[in-house]
């Protein structure tokens, strides 16, 4: 991370307590599930990345600096960064991005430009990585609104060793091709 957009350092974060979204705990309101099934955007995997990160940049405060977004775009042309894209026509409007290593998932950076638009890049990518192989995503932090999607906090200790489990699990975003809207509906809704 950087302090912000104008700082050329960067740093490691470890925190206490990690912010994690369960592969098999995302919650879905029966509204998100609707609107979900209504297919409201084009939901795309790497279509681009670049675009998803600078829309994630985007802000008033942001911690990617030139040198991080560099470096993503470098991890990124490796194999290793992976963006999901959600499109109405031709505009950009909300997606998540982040990197892989064995079957983790390091989600860095979301945005959104229309209702629920981060919401439902989270309910594909979580189905997405599930479908996958993943067993690890990793939010780093946990903010009300992820843990509105079921997502947990659990101490660093515990964080490490299932980062250890997830780092020999073979696991790839390109394996399978994005799960349809009924598929991602279903999966985890919420009965309330």
């Amino acid at each position: 991370m950087a302090e912000g957009r104008d700082d050329p350092e960067v740093f490691w974060v470890d925190p206490k307590h990690r912010g994690i979204i369960p592969l098999d705990g995302f919650h879905i309101s029966r509204s998100l599930a609707r609107t979900i099934r209504r297919t409201p955007f084009q939901v795309t995997l790497n279509h681009d990345f670049a675009g998803t990160v600078a829309c994630c940049a985007d802000r008033d405060e942001t911690w990617i600096n030139d040198t991080i977004f560099a470096l993503y775009q470098q991890l990124h042309e490796m194999g290793c960064a992976h963006s999901l894209e959600l499109w109405d026509g031709e505009d950009l409007v909300g997606g998540v991005y982040g990197v892989t290593v064995g079957g983790a998932f390091f989600g860095e950076s979301m945005f959104s430009r229309r209702r629920d638009a981060s919401k439902i890049a989270l309910a594909y990518l979580v189905a997405h990585l599930h479908d996958c192989g993943f067993t690890l995503f990793d939010t780093q932090f946990l903010t009300p609104h992820l843990a509105s999607l079921g997502a947990i906090e659990i101490p660093r200790t515990e964080y490490h060793t299932r980062l250890e489990d997830a780092l020999v699990v073979k696991a790839d975003v390109m394996s399978r091709p994005l799960p349809d809207a009924y598929s991602v509906a279903q999966r985890n809704t919420q009965t309330s």
